[in-house]
């Protein structure tokens, strides 16, 4: 027992340090204003449809870390070459492989952190800075491999191969401690009842308009309709929890008021990123003069 407390104790001892210094970075507001610029920029670019391909809308998860594996899988198996003689062009082709699926890699990260709150935002720019350290020290490991000089060639890429694990952990960090890319709106199947449960009474919900109610402690989206009818939906984004009963009813869908998400009132299902996931959506019927929901579980098989 003494020695797993020392085990447990050695482990929070070498860790703190380096979770003091990320809380501190996301809390940092020095790359506010670099972030301010970079963002600008990365949302101007008219990149139409191909925006929300690159959000990984068609995946229902965002593409980035999909692509990173190619680039992270070539470097990383030219080091294992390295430490075996007698080998050289192979390198230098697994190098070229990385680097040049680096670039799709790098413009669907940049896709999704234009998109981030400052605090995600800050340390996602630490996290680029290192992967284009990690590109730039592989670049110059290739030339200078086709140089001739294979020994600087593979001190620079164990360099760049270091860069590139720095600059994977933070994108763990972004990805696990501060939730990027996860789906918000994960939890509410496992949270609200199987069963009817009231959202309010009719006229609490002026038809055509976004209302938020509350269901087992959970956000809802209330929009009825014209015809009498009534949709609801997981009221929190499931891109950064952005408050969707704030957002812009039109054409039968709803409009996250933080980052653009589009979601149809009548399945849930996102039609527009940066969102990757749909919303939990709940089947609602009146009775009494008020509106009951539960929610709409996929049955097995469908």
């Amino acid at each position: 027992m003494t020695g797993e407390r020392l085990t447990r104790s050695a482990t929070r001892a070498w860790s703190r340090p380096l979770l003091t210094a990320l809380d501190r970075l996301e809390q940092w507001p020095g790359p506010d204003r670099l972030a301010s610029v970079v963002r600008g920029a990365v949302r101007a670019v008219p990149l139409g449809p191909a925006r929300d391909v690159l959000h990984g809308l068609p995946l229902g998860h965002p593409l980035h870390p999909l692509l990173v594996q190619v680039p992270v899988g070539a470097w990383l198996s030219a080091a294992v070459l390295d430490c075996l003689p007698g080998r050289g062009r192979e390198q230098q082709v697994l190098i070229g492989v990385g680097l040049v699926s680096a670039a799709p890699a790098a413009v669907a990260g940049w896709t999704d952190w234009a998109e981030l709150p400052p605090e995600q935002a800050r340390v996602g720019l630490v996290h680029a800075a290192a992967n284009l350290t990690a590109v730039s020290l592989y670049a110059a490991s290739l030339t200078a491999r086709l140089r001739g000089r294979s020994t600087s060639g593979r001190l620079l890429a164990a360099a760049g191969l270091a860069a590139v694990g720095a600059g994977g952990a933070l994108g763990g960090h972004l990805s696990y401690r501060q939730a990027a890319g996860a789906n918000h709106a994960e939890a509410v199947p496992h949270i609200v009842p199987e069963d009817w449960a009231p959202l309010g009474a009719v006229e609490d919900f002026p038809v055509g308009r976004a209302v938020r109610a509350e269901l087992a402690g959970v956000d809802v989206l209330v929009v009825r309709q014209p015809g009498g009818g009534v949709n609801a939906l997981a009221g929190r984004c499931s891109h950064m929890a952005g408050p969707l009963f704030d957002g812009e009813i039109a054409d039968g869908c709803v409009r996250c008021p933080w980052h653009g998400s589009v979601f149809r009132l009548s399945d849930g299902w996102n039609v527009g990123g940066p969102a990757t996931a749909p919303q939990p959506v709940f089947e609602c019927r009146t009775a009494d003069g008020r509106v009951e929901a539960r929610l709409l579980r996929p049955h097995p098989g469908a």
